[in-house]
């Protein structure tokens, strides 16, 4: 099955060559067509796909989408699947693709996401633990009552959608999504009947170290799409972050990761804080 790499771009000079070349290197699957989509930047990512010839669209900074600017493209493709894919992940396995597609391929089911692992020692470390475990699993409708609002949890930080579902479900439904787009159009596969796939042994290093106040700001954000999106919340939003919480803490005192432990309190009330406050 042939694949459309779709990249969002945006301030990636610190990025976009070790992301191309380690795209350039993958090995048994049939890429078909990279989609870099630059907005508007203020370093040299355009002097860098110039120099290194490197196609790219661009677009006004006004005109980016988390949700819009990824559709625009996907409904484009003529590949088999799409594959979503963030400027800041590092890919170091040759297979990496080939791994997060084949279950696609397989026919078990219609979208995949990868593993993400964070090479700080933050909280995020324990964060991404949790939400990317060592287990592979497929998800369907008949999970719901087992893992509630984690059924619908998947990330187009890098992620493979079969195209034909995805254009016959209409993407993200033409909405202007500023965050979570990944899970608003998870809810409609598995609502849909589809099922999706995660996938363990496919993986990324994806690592942040957010301020409070960025995290605040997320949090905010994702409050909003709980808000505007509040069909959700019936599936148990705040057991999940609850749970998280928990796994954070007791993987933070096993390890006596005293940083972690002194920021604590303090990260995961940003989050809780922005959340309510998105969410008023």
């Amino acid at each position: 099955m042939t694949v459309e790499i779709i990249c969002p771009l945006y301030n990636a000079s610190n990025y976009i060559l070790n992301f191309h070349n380690a795209l350039q290197k993958q090995k048994d699957v049939q890429i078909k067509k990279i989609t870099y989509v630059l907005t508007e930047s203020k370093d040299n990512t355009e002097e860098l796909l110039k120099e290194n010839h490197i196609a790219y669209q661009k677009i006004k900074k006004e005109e980016f989408s988390h949700s819009l600017t990824r559709e625009k493209y996907a409904l484009k493709s003529k590949a088999d699947i799409l594959c979503f894919l963030t400027q800041d992940v590092v890919i170091e396995d040759e297979l990496f693709l080939h791994t997060l597609i084949s279950k696609i391929e397989a026919g078990e089911c219609a979208a995949t996401f990868a593993r993400q692992i964070s090479k700080y020692d933050n909280i995020e470390k324990y964060t991404r633990e949790k939400n990317y475990p060592d287990i592979s699993r497929i998800v369907s409708l008949k999970d719901v009552d087992t893992l509630g609002l984690n059924t619908f949890f998947f990330s187009d930080v890098a992620s493979a959608i079969k195209t034909e579902v995805f254009k016959k479900l209409k993407g993200y439904d033409g909405k202007k999504l500023p965050i979570s787009e990944d899970m608003y159009f998870a809810y409609k596969l598995i609502t849909n009947g589809y099922k999706i796939g995660y996938e363990s042994k496919a993986i990324v290093y994806h690592s942040h170290n957010f301020s409070l106040k960025e995290l605040y700001d997320r949090y905010k954000l994702t409050g909003s799409f709980f808000k505007e999106n509040s069909y959700l919340d019936q599936y148990g939003t705040t057991k999940a972050g609850g749970g998280l919480a928990k796994y954070v803490l007791k993987r933070a005192l096993k390890e006596v990761n005293i940083k972690v432990l002194i920021r604590f309190p303090f990260d995961m009330g940003a989050r809780f804080i922005g959340m309510k406050a998105g969410k008023r």
